[in-house]
C-alpha cells in the first residue's frame, strides 16, 4: 500500500470534482475546490475521521468495500478506479461490472435538454446524471450511493415513493425485476449485484415473488404515466438509449409541444422547487 501516493490521489479528484456532479448545492461560503472531504465521507457512507486520515496517508488498508464506494462517491473511470486498487495494496478489480463515471459531453447532452427530463443510469437502477428537469421530476438521487442509490431498491423497499399510478405498478415492477435478472445474468458474482439482490429480497413478497419467475429483458414501455405531486398525472414519450459505457443508459422523458402534459413539464420547470400553493 502506497499510502502518500493514496493520499495525494484523493485529494486530488476530490477537488477535481464539483458539488453539482453529486447533487450537493454550492453555497455562497464554499471557497476551497471541489468537494469537502465531510461531504465524500458522507456520500461513502464512512467516517469523517477515517476519510481524513487517508488524505494525510496514516489510515490502515482500506477494504475493496470501501474501495468500491469511494470510486462510486468520486465518479472515478475504470482506469482510475484500478490505480486507486493498486495504490491502496489491492488487486484492480475483475473489469465485470458497470462504470460510475459519465462521460462530460453526456453530461453536456443532457443539460441541454430543457424541455425534457433527462438521465444516466445504470443497470442496477443507480442514477448517475440528471438535468434540472429531471431533479424536479423525479427528485435528486445522484448523491445516493450503495444500495438505497438502487432506484430498483426503492421501488420495492419504499413503494410510497413510487411516482406511477396504482394501476400501472404491477407490469412497472416486473421490468424493474426482468432488467435487474438480465444484469445478473452477466454479472452473477458481481458482489454490487448480489448486494442489491439480498436486499432487495429482504424487502418482502412482491419482489421475491416477481424474481422467481425468471423473467429477463422484458420490452420497455415508450410511453408511461408519471404522478407529480405538484402538477399532477404527466403522459410522457420515453426514449431509452444505450451509452458508450457498459452498463449504462440515457433516459429521457418528454411530451410533444402543444400537449397538456408539456404544458405541465414548462409549468415544472418555471416554478422550480418552489410549491403550487406558495404562487396562489
Amino acid at each position: 500500500m502506497d499510502r502518500p501516493a493514496l493520499a495525494d490521489f484523493l485529494r486530488r479528484r476530490r477537488e477535481a470534482l464539483q458539488p453539482s456532479e453529486v447533487g450537493l448545492t454550492v453555497g455562497p461560503r464554499r471557497r476551497a475546490p471541489g468537494l469537502r472531504r465531510e461531504e465524500v465521507a458522507h456520500l461513502t457512507g464512512m467516517s469523517v475521521d477515517y476519510y481524513a486520515r487517508l488524505e494525510q496517508a496514516r489510515s490502515p488498508q482500506p477494504s475493496t468495500q470501501m474501495l468500491r464506494a469511494l470510486a462510486r462517491t468520486l465518479r472515478l473511470s475504470e482506469d482510475e478506479t484500478d490505480h486507486l486498487y493498486r495504490l491502496s495494496g489491492h488487486a484492480a478489480p475483475d473489469r465485470t461490472g458497470s462504470s460510475t463515471y459519465v462521460r462530460p459531453v453526456l453530461l453536456h447532452v443532457i443539460d441541454q435538454l430543457d424541455d425534457c427530463a433527462a438521465f444516466v443510469v445504470s443497470d442496477l437502477g443507480a442514477i448517475l446524471a440528471q438535468n434540472r428537469l429531471s431533479r424536479l421530476l423525479q427528485g435528486d438521487r445522484t448523491g445516493v450511493t450503495g444500495v438505497e442509490g438502487s432506484q430498483t431498491w426503492r421501488w420495492f423497499a419504499e413503494p410510497e415513493t413510487r411516482g406511477a399510478p396504482i394501476e400501472d405498478q404491477a407490469e412497472a415492477s416486473r421490468i424493474r425485476v426482468a432488467d435487474l435478472r438480465a444484469t445478473w445474468s452477466r454479472r452473477p458474482n458481481d458482489p454490487d449485484v448480489k448486494e442489491l439482490i439480498d436486499a432487495l429480497l429482504a424487502t418482502g413478497q412482491e419482489f421475491t415473488e416477481i424474481w422467481e419467475r425468471h423473467e429477463v429483458g422484458l420490452r420497455h414501455p415508450t410511453h408511461k404515466r408519471l404522478v407529480h405531486p405538484q402538477v399532477g398525472v404527466l403522459d410522457v414519450d420515453c426514449e431509452t438509449m444505450a451509452t458508450a459505457e457498459e452498463g449504462q443508459s440515457l433516459v429521457i422523458l418528454g411530451a410533444a409541444p402543444g400537449t397538456e402534459t408539456y404544458g405541465k413539464l414548462q409549468l415544472l420547470s418555471v416554478l422550480g422547487e418552489q410549491s403550487l400553493e406558495a404562487t396562489k
